[in-house]
């Protein structure tokens, strides 16, 4: 079985989570940005990398590390043994209420576009492979800045 290492970005905006979906691939189901945490890679520096790249925001700023966990990934049709970080960070500065964004060729072109949208994090739809497993920890640290807890 292959080993993975994913950092997942719960990337808030006040109250809201930032989902998307891939267009070209509906079967791939509702995400929030994650990615390969690169050998050698720290988990930190690999969420805010991968949050940048798949989403196209650049003013997001760190908040907190939320949970580790594992994960087989056979549900999902992979013959993979998933490490997962969750982070949440959030935007800064306004930003679109939908938009189109995606990976990127080394000649520019989008080869896997994502289609953005922001979810009030208190109605989420059901997201695929357990990426919402942590939501709760999300909350909690959502709760903990509006107080003014660090």
């Amino acid at each position: 079985m292959k080993i993975r290492h994913r950092a997942y970005a719960y990337i808030t905006n006040g109250s809201r989570l930032l989902l998307f979906t891939h267009p070209e691939a509906p079967e791939a189901g509702i995400q929030v940005p994650a990615g390969t945490i690169e050998p050698g890679e720290d988990p930190q520096d690999a969420v805010m990398r991968e949050a940048k790249e798949e989403t196209g925001l650049t003013e997001l700023r760190y908040e907190q590390f939320l949970a580790q966990d594992t994960r087989d990934m056979r549900d999902c049709g992979r013959e993979e043994l998933q490490y997962r970080w969750f982070f949440h960070l959030s935007v800064q500065g306004p930003t679109e209420e939908t938009w189109r964004h995606g990976e990127h060729a080394e000649d520019g072109s989008v080869i896997h576009p994502f289609d953005f949208f922001w979810a009030d994090v208190r109605a989420l739809p059901k997201l695929v492979a357990n990426y919402d497993d942590k939501i709760d920890l999300l909350v909690e640290s959502m709760n903990a800045r509006k107080a003014g807890i660090p």
